[in-house]
């Protein structure tokens, strides 16, 4: 199955969780995520243009989750920027999805929380905008790689 395109919100969600330091590469193509409250592992695996990552959005939604995309900026796949992710590191994103029950509205509240550490809301329509139109360039299809037993 072809992975669908995120939602924009996932783009910021993967560039926070990259300065944030909750994204570990174990190998090539291989990657644990931790969650925004640190009680989950996700593990991501590309290989050529298939990919899997065990997060809800990959899953059970059909869209290059937030830990698949942390994965291709950190594979220099797709861009990453530093500045905004910096500037966002500190979202607690599941409460906020979970509490806004919107990506629109928790977009507006992490937009508010850059602007506070110095980052315009231009600059990061500009970032997520380059971003999407990088996944559009891309093919990922899912596949379940977990035999390679890493769970």
């Amino acid at each position: 199955m072809k992975l669908k395109l995120p939602p924009r919100i996932k783009v910021l969600e993967a560039v926070s969780s990259i300065s944030a330091g909750r994204v570990k590469k174990e190998e090539a193509g291989i990657y644990r995520v931790r969650s925004s409250r640190g009680d989950k592992e996700y593990i991501v695996i590309i290989k050529n243009s298939t990919a899997y990552s065990n997060d809800n959005g990959t899953i059970f939604k059909g869209y290059i989750g937030y830990p698949i995309i942390a994965a291709l900026m950190i594979e220099g796949i797709l861009p990453k920027n530093d500045r905004i992710g910096e500037a966002i590191k500190n979202i607690p994103w599941a409460d906020w999805n979970e509490s806004l029950k919107s990506y629109k509205k928790v977009e507006e509240k992490v937009k508010d929380e850059a602007k506070k550490n110095g980052v315009e809301p231009e600059e990061i329509d500009d970032y997520v905008e380059l971003v999407m139109q990088a996944l559009k360039m891309i093919t990922l299809k899912f596949k379940d790689m977990r035999q390679l037993g890493l769970e």
